[in-house]
């Protein structure tokens, strides 16, 4: 995509988007699968065969204190660095962010930039405790951050701190063997409250407590696996995974994704993207619930939870509680900021009539990677009707191949007036690039009531196009002539 068009999308989205009535729907528009990330870029990364990305998130002014665990603190010298970095994916890093270990972007104006880098050349990572005290610091070199050295950085300190609670265990059992039962107890509950950094430790801490007769600790999950080489052949099971979700080849996908999830049930990432293959791509939305739940219902990284939160939120939309799936979509972006869940919120108050919120998600999807074609097809399509149809349709053109972005290329030509074209890119959408019957029907049923597909809703061919709809959603007959409240 060129610079040119990007800074044009970027000027013309700053104006309100003027949208037509209908129904709240999360549509095909708001894409998914491939674990929630880019379905155009890979994540924006521009590396689409990783999997691990880390869940780094810029320090907010008004972010609350952290009460424990630590921070890993990455103070980037550039945007450049921070999109191509490869602090942007490791297995590692992710898995620490499951266990109580923050990984935040920072700058050197914040209040821990200048505690800890005010005086140094960027880029810098910084380990901290959670109430601000300096760990370990790591310089660059010739100008960038090595993954590996960070993950030494964070690695060294954990092995440290789990073996200090080795000792403090060893003590515990000790003392109870000698009688020692009270010294053995606060011994242990010591090593029990580090359950969210060490649940392996917190978990032998717990059993030896409950035989001195200590009832009030709760059950530990386990721990994840670090070890390099289950932890590689996770990985690469994963890739494969993703590279048979990437070639449409989903049974393929599934039983790559549920292979690594047995590998290493504590992992989040395996059921992240098999979740999304079940969303997404084959419309198993009951398996699709269990899945996200089950993250919820673990330690997981803030980018697995907001994964999830979307995931049942679209659901919860498309099955006709709205509040309920807004609020779940809400909860995603405070998560974790995701471009597609970003999208999706746009998608509902654009059906919604509030136009402001839908330019305002607009540009929150597309500041997270403004040069994703995904994204800016997406932002396109909010365009085209509002006096940017030039623009709209130079991006189009210049990205008609991707056949991921078939809705909204078909929404773009559809709001311009080009029926013909609108409805050969929903057939595109529909018979090549969804792949399963109960999918199809979701997303007919969504066509049928999407905002940008107004000027179709009586057309013949529009109405045999979408035949297979599902009827979860109100059904364009039933449509009121005024925006519902999603309150």
């Amino acid at each position: 995509m060129k610079t040119t068009i990007v800074r044009a999308l970027a000027v013309a989205l700053m104006l309100a988007i003027a949208a037509p009535e209908g129904w709240a729907t999360c549509g095909g528009g708001g894409g998914g699968g491939v674990g929630g990330m880019s379905p155009g870029s890979g994540g924006g990364a521009g590396m689409p065969e990783q999997v691990y990305y880390v869940p780094w998130k810029v320090l907010q002014a008004n972010e609350a204190a952290r009460t424990e665990g630590l921070v890993l603190y990455w103070f980037p010298s550039s945007p450049e660095e921070l999109q191509r970095s490869s602090l942007r994916v490791s297995r590692e890093l992710a898995l620490y962010a499951s266990q109580c270990v923050a990984m935040q972007v920072a700058g050197v104006s914040t209040p821990p930039g200048q505690k800890f880098v005010a005086d140094s050349k960027l880029p810098v990572a910084v380990l901290a405790t959670a109430d601000g005290k300096l760990v370990g610091k790591l310089e660059n070199t010739n100008g960038r951050l090595n993954i590996g050295d960070v993950e030494k950085l964070l690695g060294s300190e954990m092995k440290k701190r789990e073996d200090a609670l080795s000792e403090q265990l060893k003590d515990g059992k000790s003392r109870a063997k000698s009688g020692d039962s009270a010294g053995a107890i606060s011994a242990l509950r010591t090593v029990y409250e580090q359950k969210c950094l060490f649940p392996k430790k917190a978990k032998d801490a717990a059993k030896e407590l409950k035989k001195l007769g200590v009832n009030d600790v709760a059950e530990v999950p386990d721990a994840p696996i670090f070890e390099a080489k289950a932890s590689a052949r996770i990985e690469e099971t994963m890739r494969r995974g993703l590279a048979a979700e990437m070639a449409a080849k989903y049974g393929d996908a599934e039983k790559l994704y549920g292979e690594a999830h047995r590998m290493d049930p504590a992992d989040p990432a395996p059921l992240r993207y098999l979740g999304e293959v079940y969303r997404h791509e084959t419309g198993e939305w009951d398996k699709a619930r269990t899945t996200f739940e089950a993250i919820l219902a673990m330690p997981a990284d803030p980018l697995s939870r907001a994964v999830a939160l979307h995931g049942l939120g679209k659901m919860t939309i498309h099955e006709g509680d709205f509040a309920k799936g807004l609020s779940l979509m809400e909860s995603s972006v405070k998560e974790y900021p995701l471009a597609l869940a970003y999208r999706n919120l746009a998608v509902y108050w654009n059906s919604e009539g509030d136009t402001a919120k839908a330019d305002q998600y607009t540009r929150e999807a597309l500041a997270l990677d403004p040069k994703d074609p995904f994204n800016l097809i997406f932002a396109a399509a909010f365009l085209a009707g509002n006096g940017h149809g030039n623009e709209a349709l130079k991006i189009a053109r210049e990205n008609e191949a991707l056949l991921e972005a078939s809705y909204n290329l078909a929404a773009i030509y559809a709001q311009m007036g080009q029926r013909d074209k609108a409805l050969t890119l929903l057939k595109r959408h529909f018979f090549e690039y969804e792949r399963y019957q109960s999918v199809r029907a979701k997303e007919m049923m969504e066509a049928r009531v999407d905002a940008v597909f107004a000027s179709l809703r009586s057309d013949a061919d529009f109405i045999a196009l979408t035949s297979g709809a599902d009827g979860k959603l109100p059904v364009p007959e039933a449509m009121s002539s005024q925006p519902r409240s999603a309150q």
